[in-house]
């Protein structure tokens, strides 16, 4: 089976398609606050599943970080117009440090490749 790194760095890839599974690295935005960087985050999720031939409709799981808990319900006033309702994946939502403290929001996901 072959691996298909896409965007890759000296660091690390922002996606890897192996088979038919398909990893994003954890995507991050900017933006003044949880809801602009959450659509900021989704777009760029979409983007990255486009090109590696699948969509939100193909996620498996979700794997959300939060710099502040408190944020929990702005960032899912976002994810919840975005989601693909009849194909929602499992999901898992915590707190914890960012990579800078101006990232409030950072998603993970693992897809299928159709």
């Amino acid at each position: 089976m072959t691996i298909v790194r896409l965007d890759k760095g000296a660091r690390m890839s922002e996606a890897v398609i192996h088979g038919n599974t398909i990893y994003l690295a954890g995507q991050v935005a900017e933006g003044p606050d949880v809801a602009a960087q959450t659509r900021g985050v989704l777009a760029s999720i979409d983007a990255l599943l486009e090109r590696a031939g699948s969509s939100k409709a193909n996620i498996l799981s979700a794997t959300i970080w939060l710099s502040d808990i408190a944020d929990f319900a702005e960032m899912n006033s976002v994810w919840d117009s975005w989601v693909d309702k009849d194909n929602p994946p499992a999901r898992a939502t915590s707190e914890g440090k960012l990579a800078a403290p101006k990232f409030k929001v950072e998603i993970i996901v693992v897809a299928a490749k159709p």
